[in-house]
């Protein structure tokens, strides 16, 4: 999708993106271009209100974003807590609160910045460049207009820009970058002294109850899952979408018998100045009169619109382009501002125009007349529809058929095989419950209806087919078992030597790590020190993933003030390490280049903070209230 591409532009600020995670609904002092949703309002900011739809409409994102994320391994039911809900409520309202005040500091992004952004979006170019019927294309699909997306574009670039400018803010102190700096540059000279568990080989006793015991008390280490190998068939929508051709003379004749379908209406190029209604009947009656001040001045010098609009309009959108507002065409604005625009003449200035943003003048600065889009220029969207239509009525038959075929014909996929032209594929051995990590491995064998249908005791006592499942949207799967292993333990004397092994080295380890930490308290104690060390070298602290996490906290958590000091931690080999601390230094010189990284990863974290500071304080500043009752309705 390319919306998606949109999402994840380079440009958007990743501070921002952390704490928001929804993209911005159609909304804002832009939205002049459309309506509001209707139905009962789910939470209020200040006047403003989150709708029944915008709320469906960010759900329905959220959701795709964890279906995509978790694969076969996704299960909406679970997912739809009322915990959840509230949280994509939050940041909805956390968006709503942010383009309030952008409106308020009048942000907007710029012509250049939305044809930049639009012209990188690869899903919209050709041999690397932007392509307009490619636009058109996508947008037709999306159900868009172009004003629509624009100013959804339009809408997210302005908020990008609020957001950098309060992220952007965070500055690290030079003498705070120092300290940390210092701490990270820290060098300690390390000896160090192994005690290898081998080295208590044959010091370890194990008799054959311990043995015993240890293979009754964790069985499951021994067990072999139930499995087993299927050969499937898969039916779906994609294959059979690239299956279908549609004839010319059928993409001409859908075309003369749809014409109305491919007229481009009138548009208009539209410029705004717009005063915005606050609440309140006296405030209102000010903000009339200030429009009814500004209509006089254009009117006097219709030429200085765009200057007038610099200077007094309140659309952060539009205002620093002297009003100018793009292309417009009907349906896509909201009916009074509609109504104005397409009752003006070229040129012509309307009067005060009432809508819910406020009080606009308007004037009209250039008209495109309706014209009849041609075959050629439509021709692929057409192709795609008619491939669709077809392939989704041949599929609808197919997928009856097929289901019938499988459970008809029991004890055989061949005839649902021959039948649809699939190919009858066989799988690898299948786990009945496969680990979360090895589900994806598995494709579509990996949903869990599947799986449930495989084991099931018909498909293995009878190797009869499963039912025809659906394991993705238009996709269906039948399964046959062709051989099984049931899940068992392996046998005590299969096992024993492996146990017998480990219980060796569990003592030896012990056996090390009790002599070190005996040797090391002697050395704290002041004991003479006759241990082999090997020659020390220098360890630092953003080094100290060269380290076993216990061996790095011990060395680096030891106070060093009275050197030298002596620690010890585990060894990942069951064995044990001491280690002799003999020296502290800074480096003479730190690189510049890592000095200046450090400065900026410790702004970005102030940033981040002062972010979430920032959003907290405008919930503080507006009023904001949460329909409990409507959004348990809607978890239900």
């Amino acid at each position: 999708m390319f919306f998606d591409t949109v999402r994840n532009n380079k440009r958007v600020v990743q501070v921002f993106l952390a704490l928001i995670a929804l993209p911005f609904a159609f909304w804002g002092v832009d939205s002049y271009v459309r309506g509001g949703g209707a139905g009962a309002d789910l939470a209020s900011v200040g006047d403003s209100k989150i709708t029944q739809q915008q709320f469906d409409q960010a759900w329905r994102v959220h959701q795709d974003r964890m279906r995509q994320a978790l694969g076969d391994s996704f299960r909406p039911e679970s997912m739809n807590t009322p915990a959840a809900r509230l949280a994509v409520l939050n940041s909805l309202v956390d968006q709503r609160l942010l383009l309030l005040e952008a409106a308020k500091g009048k942000l907007g992004a710029s012509d250049e910045a939305l044809r930049e952004m639009i012209g990188s979006i690869p899903a919209l170019q050709e041999n690397g460049r932007f392509s307009m019927a490619r636009y058109q294309s996508a947008l037709a699909a999306q159900g868009l207009s172009q004003a629509q997306f624009e100013a959804q574009i339009r809408q997210d670039l302005t908020l990008q820009e609020l957001v950098a400018a309060i992220g952007d803010t965070g500055v690290a102190a030079s003498s705070e970058t120092e300290r940390i700096l210092a701490i990270q540059s820290e060098e300690r000279q390390v000896a160090e002294f192994r005690i290898a568990p081998g080295q208590f080989a044959g010091q370890v006793r194990i008799d054959e109850e311990a043995l015993r015991k240890f293979y009754d008390e964790n069985g499951k280490r021994f067990e072999i899952a139930e499995q087993a190998r299927v050969e499937y068939v898969l039916l779906s929508l994609a294959a059979r979408i690239g299956q279908t051709a549609v004839k010319d003379a059928d993409l001409k004749d859908w075309y003369e018998s749809h014409r109305d379908r491919y007229q481009q209406g009138e548009e208009r190029r539209v410029s705004h100045i717009l005063i915005l209604a606050p609440s309140g009947e006296s405030e209102q009656a000010k903000a009339r009169a200030r429009a009814d001040e500004l209509l006089d001045e254009v009117r006097k010098s219709p030429a200085r619109f765009a200057d007038l609009a610099r200077k007094h309009s309140q659309d952060p959108g539009s205002a620093g382009k002297g009003g100018d507002l793009g292309v417009v065409a009907r349906g896509t604005m909201v009916k009074p501002f509609e109504e104005a625009v397409f009752s003006l003449r070229e040129n012509e200035v309307s009067g005060v125009v009432q809508s819910e943003f406020g009080y606009h003048i308007i004037i009209v600065t250039g008209i495109k007349a309706a014209r009849q889009r041609t075959f050629a220029e439509v021709r692929p969207e057409i192709e795609a529809e008619l491939k669709q239509q077809a392939a989704q009525r041949r599929f609808a038959e197919d997928a009856e058929a097929f289901s019938n075929i499988v459970y008809e014909q029991p004890d055989s996929l061949q005839p649902a095989a021959e039948r649809f032209n699939l190919k009858l594929q066989t799988s690898d051995w299948l786990p009945r419950n496969p680990a979360p990590a090895a589900v994806a491995s598995l494709g579509h064998l990996g949903n869990a209806r599947i799986l449930a249908a495989i084991f099931s005791d018909d498909s293995v006592r009878n190797r009869r087919n499963t039912e025809a499942i659906e394991v993705a949207p238009n996709t269906l799967l039948a399964a046959r078992v062709v051989e099984h292993r049931p899940a068992s333990v392996r046998p005590f004397a299969d096992v024993k030597a492996d146990i017998q092994a480990a219980l060796m080295l569990q003592g030896e380890a012990a056996l090390a790590r009790s002599a070190g930490e005996a040797r090391l308290a002697e050395l704290r104690q002041g004991g003479a020190d006759s241990v082999a060390w090997t020659p020390p070298r220098k360890l630092a602290r953003q080094d100290a993933r060269q380290l076993p996490p216990e061996a790095a906290k011990a060395i680096f958590g030891a106070d060093v003030h009275k050197l030298p000091v002596f620690v010890g931690a585990a060894a990942g080999d069951g064995g044990y390490v001491l280690y002799k601390i003999v020296r502290v230094t800074q480096p003479e010189r730190v690189d510049e280049a890592r000095r200046q990284a450090l400065q900026r990863e410790y702004a970005q974290i102030l940033g981040q903070e002062d972010f979430a500071a920032y959003l907290a304080g405008l919930r503080q500043r507006y009023r904001i209230d949460i329909n409990k009752a409507a959004l348990e309705r809607k978890e239900r």
